[in-house]
């Protein structure tokens, strides 16, 4: 068997050497799992003649991920229990070893990076270093029980038969129970678990509110009834279980990005606290439970939330790296949720009224990305490896935003003369003081980005701001005059 090993380890049985594993036990995470989303965002062609090429050769498809350019050691979500542990051992003369089967390329780039380990394991494009084959290899170098061992799966489970002393780190029940009956009882590290909070925080739940878009057709078409709220209530729970799906998904793509970020490095996936595996579950079922909802409104719901479907996955794999297409395709799936609300109830909307929310959500989407690269200019952290666009751009991306904003208005006041509106207001002429509202609404966003006031997504902040919520307020007191 050959296998990649930096050192010939030295055996002091005064000092039982420690054995880390590396994946989900000393950082949070799979590597082949993240070079797999790594390779197929830049290569996907490539990689997937390879896998056909290479068969199930699990050592070879590591060897063929290996080459991720995505790949930097310094931003992986490392477990602090686990490095405690390392350097503990170290501190008592131990020497530590790293045995994994992810790749040896990228196992010897965290061993050098950490400056923690004596030595490393790891696969070489032949040999898939996992289970009874590390199980193997240890026990050649250190011995029968010549060894401590941290693991964190059944994989594990052979490895832990043959060392010294095993410990375990977000193991399976199933794994302690096995080990205790072989009468080699497992030490586990104190973890924490998903938390409903972590969740929800996934889940993007504050982003909702964006959904309430499907109730404008019943408060604009002045047809506020029971049976159409209920419709547009039902429409509100499918796009919010679509956009919680889809949110994982964009996540789980964006998870390289979003490690280098200052304030996205925090989310749950890409700081380890939540696995991919059940978080890709989690989406197909809430993905599963939007479309089920919209096919109990009616057909034409569901056929928009299969639209609106595709264009949010489109997005997260492709448009959200072409300059310009991206701020159209936000603009439009906000849209979409007005048409899935005239879809619920069957209320028909005004050309107007989607041109504006067009025009007017391409505002807000412009807004956002000048406020991500004024984040980075800030910071001095550069162009962006997962979007189009430059820091030198920012002043290019104001002057659409503000051009978009004025021409949503100038639409909106247009709206307000066309004659549905004089046919479902008894005082249309009221609705015109919406329009210098909206004016200084406006100006005040644009002005608060351009000040670096606006940190993330506008409609986040809008929900945050008193002022916003005021102006809303008087907006739909004003509406409710002039009905």
């Amino acid at each position: 068997m050959q296998v990649a090993v930096q050192s010939k380890p030295q055996v002091n049985t005064q000092c039982r050497p420690l054995v880390v594993d590396l994946d989900g036990t000393l950082i949070k995470g799979d590597l082949l799992v993240e070079c797999l989303i790594s390779a197929f965002n830049d290569r996907p062609r490539t990689i997937l003649s390879s896998f056909l090429r290479m068969g199930w050769n699990k050592a070879a498809i590591k060897a063929e991920l290996a080459d991720s350019p995505d790949f930097d050691p310094h931003y992986l979500p490392y477990d602090d229990q686990v490095l405690s542990l390392i350097r503990a051992a170290r501190a008592e003369g131990r020497p530590t070893y790293l045995a994994s089967a992810a790749d040896a390329r990228l196992v010897s780039q965290i061993a050098d990076h950490l400056c923690l380990f004596d030595g490393w394991f790891a696969s070489d494009g032949t040999t898939n270093l996992s289970g009874r084959a590390k199980r193997d290899r240890l026990v050649a170098e250190f011995g029968e029980g010549g060894f401590d061992y941290i693991g964190n799966a059944m994989v594990d489970v052979p490895v832990w038969e043959h060392a010294a002393q095993g410990y375990a780190v977000r193991a399976p029940t199933a794994a302690f129970r096995h080990m205790q009956r072989r009468g080699r009882p497992l030490k586990a590290l104190a973890e924490e678990g998903a938390s409903p909070g972590l969740w929800l925080r996934q889940l993007r739940v504050h982003q909702y509110v964006k959904n309430a878009l499907v109730f404008v057709p019943p408060l604009i078409g002045n047809e506020i009834t029971r049976l159409a709220l209920l419709q547009s209530l039902c429409a509100f729970v499918a796009f919010s279980l679509i956009a919680s799906s889809i949110y994982i998904v964009n996540d789980i793509v964006d998870l390289h990005a979003d490690r280098r970020h200052p304030s996205k490095r925090g989310r749950p996936l890409a700081s380890g606290q939540l696995p991919i595996g059940a978080s890709l579950i989690v989406s197909g079922l809430l993905l599963t439970l939007g479309l089920l909802t919209g096919a109990m409104v009616s057909l034409p719901l569901l056929g928009v939330l299969f639209g609106y479907f595709a264009l949010t996955s489109a997005y997260s794999f492709v448009l959200k790296r072409k300059f310009l297409i991206d701020v159209l395709a936000l603009s439009l799936l906000y849209a979409v949720r007005v048409i899935g609300g005239s879809a619920a109830t069957g209320i028909v909307m005004s050309d107007w009224l989607l041109a504006f929310a067009v025009m007017f959500f391409t505002s807000l989407a412009l807004i956002k990305r000048y406020t991500e690269l004024a984040k980075r200019k800030d910071a001095d952290l550069g162009d962006a490896s997962n979007r189009n666009y430059k820091v030198s751009d920012m002043t290019m991306v104001m002057s659409m935003a503000v051009a978009s904003a004025y021409v949503s208005i100038t639409v909106l006041a247009l709206y307000f003369t066309s004659p549905a509106v004089n046919g479902s207001y008894r005082h249309p002429d009221l609705l015109w003081i919406i329009c210098p509202i909206m004016l200084y609404w406006v100006g005040r966003m644009l002005m608060l980005a351009h000040r670096r006031l606006i940190h993330d997504d506008p409609v986040v902040f809008a929900l945050r701001d008193r002022m916003s919520s005021g102006m809303v307020c008087l907006v739909l007191l004003i509406m409710f005059a002039a009905h």
